[in-house]
């Protein structure tokens, strides 16, 4: 695909305090997530988080959202006090823009593709809230997820997915419109859809980890660009 033509992704960075390649904290985004979008066909750009963002300006000629994993979100955030010594990175003006961004693809009925936190604050944007830790975290764990429905919309060929998952945190309450749609041995939800939207998906794990090895994870990004191809479509007419 063209470079001209191809639909625009956009993705909310996130906040690092320490990286490799600045001497001072940055905004970042993981090298592999961008790479697989590209590898589907889109055009991955990150987006600088902003308080009192103006999406309608922001998002303007851009195709689908997808919000990546990063650090946790306040427990405020859904109601709660902190209870767990292993909650980190917790930042106010991210949980706000993310926050935001979520509502406005929502309001608006933008394709949506959420990962880690990024599912996870989504829940938590439509009135749900999170298991603050895992009685067994979920680090650098590769397990069977089995992905009960809307298998064809995800761009999946079978239900079976090798899921690469790096996580501490899960849904609890579902939000408004959440609906599990995939499950990990122990019963944590793995993947949900949101059905507020004309295609909207969540999911726990991190397929960007392993698509070049695995057809299944880099399929479901295939299917999002397309989903961004077909709005850009209706968009320009």
């Amino acid at each position: 695909m063209s470079v001209s033509k191809r639909p625009r992704i956009a993705i909310l960075g996130r906040f690092a305090e320490h990286t490799s390649a600045t001497r001072l904290s940055a905004v970042v985004n993981a090298r592999r997530l961008l790479e697989v979008v590209w590898a589907a066909g889109g055009d991955p750009f990150t987006l600088l988080p902003v308080e009192g963002s103006d999406w309608s300006e922001r998002l303007a000629g851009f195709d689908g959202v997808l919000m990546p994993g990063g650090s946790d979100v306040d427990p405020k955030r859904y109601g709660q006090e902190p209870a767990s010594d292993e909650l980190y990175g917790i930042d106010p003006l991210q949980d706000e823009v993310d926050i935001s961004l979520v509502k406005y693809a929502f309001d608006n009925d933008l394709p949506l593709l959420t990962i880690c936190r990024g599912t996870q604050v989504t829940n938590v944007a439509l009135g749900g809230s999170l298991v603050q830790h895992m009685a067994e975290p979920h680090r650098h764990h590769v397990a069977p997820v089995v992905v009960a429905e809307h298998v064809l919309d995800l761009g999946l060929s079978q239900p079976a997915v090798s899921a690469s998952c790096y996580h501490h945190q899960i849904i609890d309450a579902l939000g408004n419109g959440v609906k599990p749609i995939a499950f990990a041995a122990e019963g944590h939800i793995e993947a949900v859809k949101y059905e507020g939207l004309t295609w909207g998906y969540g999911l726990q794990w991190h397929p960007e980890d392993n698509f070049a090895e695995n057809a299944q994870q880099l399929a479901l990004f295939e299917r999002f660009v397309a989903e961004a191809a077909s709005f850009s479509s209706l968009r320009q007419r």
